[in-house]
């Protein structure tokens, strides 16, 4: 069973794409001759995100047209009119011709939009696009410009390959943006151990995303379970699965300290129940108002959230993994279901990073410490192996406390090889390879003195992944953080060696960045040395392109990145603010200020 009913998860409808097909206005001949062209263009561009775009949750991305073409600025006011009653929350225009500029744009501040300029000769479409961007940027409304490189005839209807890549590209980022708006990051206790990034910051998730930000003590994850505020039968049926699904591994504390057998099940239905409960806290439970609970039953509308843990819960209770490992896997005890997203130690900085992520690529997010650089010396001198391959000039560790995805196995596949896949592409059989490559160790008891359970796995290698992080810089606001790479595979002997030096009960992933030669990429160390916080959120695929149309759309400038020039797709006017790229990201995003 894929998305069980009872997980309509958020409140509020899921945004639509808005298509707006803009016109001549002029009557007598011009415009008759092009409306069926003009409407053509817009059908068929809902189509392709039709079939070609999906929501989070798995359903299909619904298009909005416009009732007529748009000639002017009564037909604009008609089409934003339909806009708002139908739930549009990003904006697409398109035209194969001249048409009136600031008469016809999109003025809606809040919602993200483009426009696709048809490159033919017949009509000058490209004219449009520039005199509208034009509007746009003079008025301080960025909009995105799609303007294929190959002159195409009037009557052709095909979407050009490079036009279709800038498309998705503002699509996806779009959507993401109209996703997260309205709804809650879930605090679940408050800061962990000094991590910055647990100091949930409400201006940055309102003025930034537009989302609340909702504070739980987490004493209230004990209250529900102390007094049974939880789906009795689906507790029992989380604990059959438990046990046939979950492997419990060696304890490797110190035998007078180890729990006793029955302490340890006592763990286990405890941390049971603390997933049902972030769960439910979260999104509610329509069971909990049947059992007499109304408002615990309506949750907090979370579109992700964060549990704080350490320490002063795991002092005294079972540690947060397998909660947060089993949220942030793409199946559970109910079966595959789209993943939640849910940061370790409350780093609500991370928790963003991986809500970015999971909008953009509709996957399961990684979520790891940037543990350690290994330089090739340091690894032959330690294990005698000399590195080769993509990974000659070293590698970082990412490693965290069991909290990790267990999509991130790497046990899914896509054409043969190893991948994270969307939820709704997961077999049955994928699901239990991940179950069956993940042992549950007791927890580390000098870590974790109220003992629990954190899983441990090696991520499969040869997965195209990208790691990020946004980061709260004092004068500045925030950043985002891109690297992409890919995770390797050692020899088990030097895997070993390595992995052995840290926690052996907690997941490993090896990564490789790709290298630049320059700046923070000129070498592995230059990656490591220059991220900015103890903790990244890896995605499976190469999105750091997907990550910077949408830190654009935010007004979060990148500071770090790989991403080659083609691939950077950001509003026109990012190019009126200076020649060198990261220099004009910086300078238009502090022009434009927070998106609300």
């Amino acid at each position: 069973m894929k998305n069980p009913p009872y997980q309509r998860r958020l409140v509020g409808a899921k945004p639509k794409i808005g298509v707006r097909p803009v016109i001549d206005g002029r009557l007598g001949g011009i415009r008759e001759s092009l409306e069926e062209t003009t409407m053509a263009m817009a059908q068929q561009v809902a189509l392709f995100f039709h079939e070609n775009l999906r929501h989070a949750d798995g359903t299909a991305v619904e298009c909005i047209i416009a009732d007529s073409c748009i000639g002017g600025v009564a037909e604009a006011a008609m089409a934003a009119d339909k806009f708002e009653r139908e739930g549009v929350g990003v904006s697409l225009t398109v035209t194969p011709c001249w048409c009136y500029g600031t008469e016809t744009i999109d003025m809606n501040p809040h919602t993200p939009k483009a426009i696709w300029g048809f490159n033919g000769t017949e009509r000058p479409g490209a004219v449009y696009l520039a005199a509208a961007l034009a509007g746009h940027n003079q008025k301080g409304l960025p909009a995105f410009g799609i303007y294929g490189k190959d002159v195409k005839d009037t009557g052709d209807t095909t979407i050009p390959e490079d036009v279709q890549v800038k498309l998705l590209r503002f699509a996806k980022a779009g959507l993401a943006v109209a996703s997260m708006r309205g709804k809650s990051y879930l605090s679940i206790g408050s800061v962990s151990m000094g991590i910055a990034g647990s100091i949930v910051d409400a201006g940055f998730f309102e003025s930034f995303l537009g989302m609340r930000t909702e504070y739980v003590d987490s004493m209230e994850v004990l209250r529900r379970i102390e007094q049974g505020i939880f789906d009795q039968d689906e507790f029992e049926k989380a604990i059959s699965w438990i046990k046939e699904n979950c492997q419990e591994g060696t304890d490797f504390n110190p035998g007078d300290k180890q729990k006793s057998r029955n302490q340890k099940d006592s763990d286990w239905g405890f941390v049971a129940k603390m997933t049902i409960i972030i769960r439910d806290l979260m999104i509610g439970n329509p069971q909990l108002k049947a059992m007499g609970y109304g408002e615990e039953a309506l949750g907090h509308n979370a579109i992700a959230s964060g549990f704080q843990g350490q320490r002063q819960w795991t002092d005294f209770l079972p540690n947060g993994d397998f909660s947060e490992a089993i949220l942030n896997s793409s199946f559970d005890w109910n079966g595959i279901r789209q993943p939640f997203v849910v940061a370790t130690e409350n780093d609500s900085l991370n928790g963003v990073s991986m809500l970015f992520g999971h909008l953009l690529s509709n996957t399961a997010q990684i979520f790891a410490d940037v543990r350690t650089y290994w330089s090739p010396e340091a690894v032959e001198r330690v294990t005698g192996y000399k590195l080769e391959g993509v990974a000659k000039d070293g590698f970082l560790h990412l490693i965290n406390s069991g909290s990790c995805t267990l999509d991130g196995t790497g046990q899914q596949h896509q054409e043969g090889k190893p991948a994270m896949k969307p939820f709704w592409e997961i077999s049955e059989r994928e699901a239990q390879e991940c179950l069956a490559a993940t042992t549950w160790y007791p927890a580390t008891l000098e870590y974790f003195r109220g003992g629990g359970y954190s899983s441990q796995f090696l991520t499969k290698g040869g997965m195209p992944v990208t790691m990020s992080r946004v980061n709260l810089i004092k004068g500045l606001g925030p950043v985002l953080q891109i690297a992409e790479g890919w995770t390797i595979d050692l020899p088990e002997e030097v895997n070993n060696t390595l992995d052995q030096r840290t926690d052996k009960t907690w997941p490993t992933t090896w990564f490789v960045p790709r290298l630049t030669g320059r700046g923070a990429f000129r070498d592995t160390y230059a990656v490591m040395a220059n991220w900015g916080s103890n903790h990244g959120s890896i995605s499976y695929g190469h999105i750091g392109a997907d990550l910077i149309t949408l830190a654009s759309m935010l007004r979060i400038p990148v500071c770090m990145h790989n991403i080659t020039e083609e691939n950077i797709f950001r509003p026109s006017a990012w190019a009126a603010f200076g020649m060198e790229a990261e220099g004009a990201d910086y300078r238009a995003c502090q022009s434009y200020g927070t998106l609300y």
